[in-house]
C-alpha cells in the first residue's frame, strides 16, 4: 500500500518590511511561505536604484579589443572594493540609468571606465548575482572594440569624482594563464571575472 502523497504549496512572498535604508541599498525583512506551507522570514538586501523600465539593475561588459598586429585582448578594470576590503580585477560594469537601454548603458560605462568606444555584439538574459542575499540582477553585454580607430588608440577615461579605475588588458589566448599569474604573484587580492561563469563567452 503506497503512502499518501504529501501536498506542496507554491512558495510565495507575503510581505516585505523595511529594516534600514541608505542611498544605494536597503535591508528588508521578507516574510514568505515555503513549499511545505510553513511561514518563514528572510533578510533581503536590495538596491534603491533600479529603474522602472529595466529588469536588470546593471550591466557587466565583456569587451574584446581588436588591433592590427596585436593579440586580441579582454579589457578589464582594477579598483578597490570597500565591501571586500581589497583590490578587485573585474569586467567593466555599472548601473543602468533611467530611460537607458542595456546596450546604451554598457557603451556608456565602457567609455567612462576605460575610455574605449565599442560596438555591442551580444547581450545575455537577466542574471541574478547572489539570490540568497539580494534581488540584484545584471545583464552581460559583449562588445567589440576596433583598436585601430583613432579614438581608441589613446583612450581617455571619463571617471567621476571618487572613482579610481585602472585599465588592464589581458590577451584572450592567455586569459586564464594571466589571471593565475597575477593571483599567484600576489598582485591580486580579489579576482572577479564578472558575475558568474563566463568561460563559454570568451
Amino acid at each position: 500500500m503506497s503512502s499518501p502523497k504529501k501536498e506542496t504549496t507554491e512558495p510565495h512572498v507575503i510581505k516585505e518590511e523595511l529594516i534600514a535604508s541608505g542611498k544605494w541599498v536597503k535591508l528588508e525583512k521578507t516574510t514568505y511561505v515555503d513549499p511545505s506551507g510553513s511561514t518563514r522570514t528572510w533578510e533581503t538586501a536590495k538596491r534603491t536604484t533600479r529603474v522602472a523600465n529595466s529588469a536588470a539593475d546593471g550591466v557587466g561588459i565583456i569587451a574584446l579589443l581588436k588591433r592590427t598586429l596585436h593579440k586580441d585582448c579582454v579589457v578589464m578594470v582594477k579598483q578597490f572594493r570597500p565591501p571586500m576590503g581589497c583590490v578587485a580585477l573585474e569586467f567593466p560594469a555599472g548601473l543602468i540609468d533611467d530611460n537607458e537601454s542595456v546596450e546604451a548603458a554598457a557603451l556608456r560605462e565602457l567609455k567612462e571606465e576605460t575610455g574605449y568606444k565599442g560596438e555591442v555584439v551580444g547581450v545575455t538574459p537577466v542574471t541574478c548575482l547572489d539570490p540568497g542575499l539580494s534581488n540584484c540582477t545584471t545583464q552581460m553585454v559583449m562588445v567589440n572594440i576596433n583598436g585601430d580607430d583613432l579614438e581608441n588608440i589613446n583612450p581617455t577615461q571619463q571617471l567621476g569624482d571618487g572613482e579610481f579605475v585602472e585599465v588592464i588588458l589581458l590577451p584572450l589566448d592567455e586569459f586564464q594563464h594571466k589571471i593565475d599569474e597575477r593571483e599567484n604573484s600576489g598582485g591580486l587580492q580579489g579576482v572577479y571575472l564578472c558575475y558568474g561563469d563566463v568561460a563559454g563567452l570568451l
